[in-house]
């Protein structure tokens, strides 16, 4: 384990914060341990390391819990540097305020758009969902335009910040256009940069070895509804 530390991280394989997670630990080249938590009888651990949102993720690193998803993954980044896998995040302070800028639209704009199409109650609501999701794709192919500058990803020539937090929700886009019979995401025609970059960053080994299988992400979204 990097350094002799003690890396725990608790999760649930259904969830897109927790691949994050998993995702940053991957393409830092990190060892650590994988609890999985049954979300309907959570574990005196996990309430104990969270006992604000009693959620996953949770770090725990030498003992001491690291809540949120994108927190978890910035701590990372900064705790291990360049001197385990690729910095994450940008050295340059405006760059770095761009991609946690860019992150934080994801999880505001894509995320709700993701959760009215899945789960909305009536046609109305899921074809607002649509139309929202088409609206931060566009926005995002813009912005793999400018955090790129014309390299393979967000992070420029390696995965970065952003490429994770994306990456992230990549299995349940999909999931979503299977179940649709329809690209939702990723369309070529429409977003040609996003589209690329998905064949990029799901190609890479580091993602591969933690991507959910998508069958029993089938059979999960059927129980849910």
């Amino acid at each position: 384990m990097a350094g002799g530390d003690e890396l725990r991280l608790l999760g649930f394989w259904g969830s897109p914060f927790v691949l994050r997670a998993r995702l940053a630990l991957s393409f830092k080249g990190l060892s650590y341990e994988y609890v999985e938590e049954d979300l309907t009888n959570k574990s005196e651990l996990l309430l104990r390391s969270n006992p604000v949102h009693n959620k996953v993720p949770v770090l725990i690193h030498n003992g001491k819990p690291i809540c949120e998803t994108q927190i978890i993954v910035q701590y990372l980044d900064e705790v291990y540097g360049a001197s385990n896998g690729p910095s994450l995040l940008p050295v340059d302070p405006y760059d770095r305020a761009m991609a946690r800028f860019w992150a934080a639209y994801i999880d505001d704009k894509l995320l709700s758009s993701l959760m009215m199409m899945s789960r909305g109650k009536t046609e109305e609501e899921k074809a607002e969902g649509r139309k929202q999701s088409s609206a931060s794709m566009e926005t995002l192919e813009r912005a793999v335009k400018e955090c790129s500058k014309g390299k393979p990803f967000f992070g420029g020539d390696g995965v970065g910040y952003v490429d994770v937090v994306l990456g992230g929700f990549i299995p349940w886009v999909n999931l979503i256009d299977r179940l649709t019979g329809s690209r939702q995401f990723f369309d070529a025609g429409k977003t040609p940069l996003l589209a690329a970059w998905l064949e990029r960053f799901g190609s890479l080994h580091a993602a591969k070895v933690v991507m959910p299988d998508m069958e029993r992400l089938v059979e999960l979204s059927e129980m849910s509804s």
